[in-house]
């Protein structure tokens, strides 16, 4: 009974989490498709600055994931005190790492625009990708405030509201693409201003849910080491969870520079069934974050459930993943021929969607389990595994490189192997699971005893 439970929750709480990870994808997908119209240089500009963007979403996991757990344990505990002291944390952390990023990489868009684009001045990319930074990075403090927002109405166990949000920002990005882009002759800057716009229309909803939803008692004004207090608790929880998302694309960017070693067509093709497989890991990760939040709420509650918890996730997970492999092995020519791709690199493509499949099992299920280990606190272990493994994956990669992408296939899957065997061990055992608090822990001077005696 208890396994059935687990299991209806994490399919209750990964269903809207993937819906609203499509959302972005296929928004991105469409806005790339208006921006085509201005030429090369306006999709090689818009290309670099959204991947800028995705690298950006790291630093913001600080506050968003952190905030997830440390609310999500504070429910189950009941404890309105800590759910408080969790939003104050993210709210903090947000409020420290906006001004950094949005204005210095204001001040920074021109050199950010031609290292990022290497140099290349085709198109005039650089002075666009300029162009499009000037809105963007300092609109991400709406995104960065989003994220914040969806965070606590996550670790609330509400997935269904963060969903609705991603639907309404990106409808308004794709209504807003044509009209600022070519019907105001805005270009670049257009599709800048489109996503800020529903972003803010987003954030605002957000917002007015989250006043129209809170019961707790209000606090006064925070002193600042009560807020220095709360923000080092939900960083402690959350740098972890940055650091893991942030090797894994720094490690996905790597592997790029192996798969040219192959051949300019092994790129392209790379690049397309990459994108394709976005499909699926989204649904890993959507696992995950329910795995976590779930994971939170029964040690907030005082429940110890980490292994049924990982259990579940794993079957439910890992089936997606099996799911997936066998898709793509047999949609493979009509998945690279609906990309556009044709000849040489529509075959190679094919045959990497062919291979990969244990590679995306193994994925799922380190995904799935890795989210036991966000809830409990333990992220730190998660990041040096994943850490590890993709430098294993890169050395694996170059030296199988000669094989072709089945050789970059199998270098990926004995790296997520050796990543899943380094962690079986720790999630077995209960004395190297040792939950963190996410709940606050009293501290002299910060008022927390005195929160919970008048809540």
């Amino acid at each position: 009974m208890k396994a059935a439970e687990h299991r209806r929750s994490l399919a209750r709480l990964a269903g809207p989490v993937y819906v609203e990870l499509l959302a972005g994808v296929v928004a991105g997908i469409i806005n790339m498709v208006w921006v085509a119209r201005l030429g090369a240089g306006a999709v090689a500009a818009v290309a670099v600055a959204t991947n800028v963007e995705n690298l950006l979403l790291g630093v913001v996991l600080v506050a968003g994931s952190g905030t997830t757990v440390r609310v999500a344990g504070a429910r189950g505990a009941g404890d309105p005190a800590a759910e408080r002291s969790a939003v104050r944390g993210g709210w903090a952390l947000w409020a420290l790492i906006t001004p950094v990023v949005a204005v210095g990489g204001y001040l920074c868009r021109e050199p950010l625009a031609r290292l990022v684009l290497g140099g290349a001045d085709e198109g005039h990319s650089p002075a666009l990708a300029a162009a499009y930074f000037s809105i963007a990075l300092p609109g991400i403090a709406v995104f960065f405030a989003g994220h914040v927002v969806d965070g606590i109405l996550k670790g609330r166990g509400d997935t269904r509201t963060p969903m609705k949000l991603s639907v309404l920002a990106n409808g308004l990005i794709l209504v807003l693409d044509p009209v600022l882009i070519l019907g105001y002759g805005m270009g670049v800057r257009g599709a800048a201003v489109a996503t800020v716009l529903g972003r803010t229309a987003a954030l605002v909803c957000g917002l007015a849910v989250l006043r129209r939803g809170s019961t707790a008692r209000r606090d006064t004004a925070p002193g600042f080491r009560r807020l220095a207090a709360d923000a080092r608790r939900t960083a402690a929880i959350g740098l972890p969870m940055a650091a893991d998302f942030l090797t894994r694309m720094a490690g996905a960017l790597a592997l790029v520079s192996v798969v040219a070693r192959i051949g300019v067509g092994e790129v392209a093709a790379y690049g397309i069934a990459t994108k394709a497989m976005y499909v699926a890991t989204m649904a890993f990760y959507a696992v995950r974050q329910a795995a976590a939040i779930r994971t939170a709420h029964q040690l907030g509650a005082g429940r110890d459930e980490r292994r049924a918890v990982g259990r579940q996730a794993l079957i439910l997970s890992g089936g997606l993943g099996v799911a997936a492999a066998l898709a793509l092995s047999t949609a493979g020519p009509w998945i690279m021929a609906g990309f556009g791709a044709r000849g040489a690199v529509a075959e190679a493509g094919a045959l990497y969607l062919r291979c990969v499949g244990p590679y995306l099992v193994l994925l799922a299920c380190f995904i799935a389990l890795g989210g036991v280990f966000e809830g409990s606190g333990r992220s730190p272990a998660l990041a040096r595994i994943t850490a590890c493994g993709t430098v294993a994956q890169l050395v694996c990669a170059y030296a199988l490189s000669g094989w072709g992408l089945p050789g970059i296939c199998a270098a990926m899957a004995l790296a997520m192997a050796a990543q899943c065997a380094a962690l079986v061990p720790l999630y077995r055992s209960t004395g190297g699971l040792v939950a963190v608090p996410v709940a606050p822990v009293t501290a002299p001077g910060t008022g927390t005893r005195e929160e919970r005696r008048t809540s």
